[in-house]
């Protein structure tokens, strides 16, 4: 969703990158000497750019026989604990071996004199991500289903981990997380914002007022969504992986399942900025309800306090997609020609959105 700044993108030397005003996302001699002491491939490197997510970069590389993945954030400077590409990393490289399907990590470069940021190299796998087409292979009514189905199942996957014990223990603060995103929020806006939006407070005065007990302590993957996973090519029960893990801590595993819900577009549903796999409008996907009834089914939680889970991700969506539609009005976003501007309309919509799900209660709130 956000553009990358101005500049060059890639060049073939540190010489080149020197003599740039911005430093480019991918130095080619460097990512080459990288490469040379992990052992991976041999001659001449190409590069692709690849998948829709563009706060993160993500590159497919190819040297001989050789294909891996390359991510890495934006140009720096980066926001305060944002952009962890080594700690996204790492609870991938946790995951991995506990059956969460995550692509295999093969090297981490935490020096940032490499290229500017740090970075790191998975697996190339060879899959299918869904966003605003159905794929021809995952295409019958049937393979419509199986997608929607191994989506939650794959979560209840994820949601059964045990963070108890171990180095997964350590990777973030469960108790308390959703008054934290709360808190945290609330005190973002003001800074991200040019414009008077009641709606905010009221939520935020909502949310605060009613947060729910938290019934487990799971890792909570923070964008949970068909998008960034990849399927099977020709098997839409299997996930081959789940991506994105920028967001990833330890916390109520019902912001997951609330994020995926409010953000899941189903027919008769009016569509927000955050709907980013349109498919799952047409027939034979499953519905939010029935994704919730799946995920319950199987994971024996009481998803009654479900809509507040709801409200809180599109909330919490409304001020982040309030701070790209700031950067877009003070031109930091020069090359946005669709979807900054759309946020005009668009953060008010995740906020009405969010009053839906909130309930009367909101009504109250706002007085």
């Amino acid at each position: 969703m956000l553009s990358i700044p101005d500049g060059v993108e890639v060049v073939a030397t540190a010489a080149d990158a020197a003599a740039l005003p911005n430093p480019p996302l991918l130095v080619l001699d460097r990512v080459t000497t990288f490469l040379d002491t992990h052992g991976i491939g041999h001659g001449p490197l190409a590069w692709e750019r690849i998948g829709d997510g563009q706060s993160n970069i993500t590159y497919r590389l190819s040297r001989g026989k050789e294909e891996v993945v390359l991510r890495r954030g934006p140009r720096p400077p980066l926001p305060r604990s944002t952009h962890d590409m080594v700690r996204e990393a790492r609870i991938q490289q946790l995951l991995h071996p506990a059956g969460v399907p995550v692509p295999r990590v093969l090297a981490v470069c935490a020096d940032e004199s490499v290229l500017g940021v740090p970075f790191y190299l998975m697996e190339n796998l060879d899959g299918i991500v869904i966003t605003d087409t159905v794929p021809t292979r995952l295409d019958s009514t049937a393979d419509r289903a199986a997608t929607g189905h191994a989506l939650v199942d794959t979560l209840v996957r994820l949601h059964s981990i045990d963070v108890r014990h171990g180095e997964l223990a350590a990777f973030g603060r469960p108790d308390g997380y959703v008054a934290r995103q709360v808190e945290r929020f609330a005190g973002l806006w003001q800074v991200n914002t040019t414009r008077v939006l009641p709606e905010v407070g009221a939520l935020a005065t909502w949310l605060g007022d009613n947060v729910p007990a938290s019934q487990a302590a799971t890792v909570v993957h923070g964008d949970y969504r068909l998008g960034n996973l990849m399927y099977h090519r020709t098997s839409p029960a299997r996930v081959l992986a789940v991506l994105d893990w920028e967001m990833a801590t330890l916390g109520d595993p019902l912001a997951d399942l609330g994020y995926l819900t409010a953000t899941y577009a189903e027919p008769g549903a009016f569509p927000t900025p955050l709907e980013l796999t349109s498919v799952t409008r047409e027939p034979g996907y499953p519905s939010r309800q029935e994704l919730a009834e799946r995920y319950a089914a199987r994971t024996g939680l009481d998803l009654t306090p479900l809509p507040w889970y709801q409200a809180l991700a599109l909330w919490k969506a409304a001020i982040f997609c309030e701070a790209i539609y700031t950067r877009w009005l003070k031109g930091e976003r020069p090359h946005d020609h669709h979807f900054g501007p759309s946020l005009e309309a668009g953060v008010p919509r995740l906020l009405e959105s969010a009053l839906e799900y909130a309930g009367i209660a909101v009504a109250s709130a706002r007085r």
